[in-house]
């Protein structure tokens, strides 16, 4: 994917979470991560603790990060909240290289889900 490309798609998906979550600025990679989170936890709360805020990220990153086998889903604990295990350490060092794999990962995680939904879906915040 060029450089181009992937800016269009990031911008693109930054802004249906932004339309998404009702926000007024467009958010950071946190705030994509933290709807991932959401996406894969199934359940929308209105209110989310800071713990879990910081957990609905990690599982973000997580369900990212299988992609390259860094990380297996093993399942769902009794509370219905993803575990994943970790299959190896993860290849890419400092803070801007993590973040530019994360954002490649996650526009072919929403474009995965577009596939799966003719078009991203609408969250159901009930």
């Amino acid at each position: 994917m060029e450089e181009w490309e992937l800016e269009f798609e990031w911008l693109r998906i930054r802004h249906f979470v932004k339309d998404t979550l009702d926000r007024k600025e467009l958010p950071d990679l946190n705030g994509v991560l933290f709807m991932i989170g959401i996406q894969e936890f199934g359940r929308w709360d209105t209110k989310f603790t800071k713990e879990q805020k910081q957990d609905l990220m990690h599982i973000a990153v997580c369900r990212l990060l299988a992609f390259d086998q860094y990380y297996d889903f093993v399942g769902r604990d009794q509370d219905g909240w993803p575990h994943y295990e970790q299959l190896r350490p993860l290849t890419v060092a400092g803070a801007e290289e993590q973040e530019a794999l994360l954002i490649k990962k996650a526009i072919q995680y929403f474009r995965e889900l577009e596939k799966e939904t003719q078009g991203f879906p609408p969250i159901n915040k009930n």
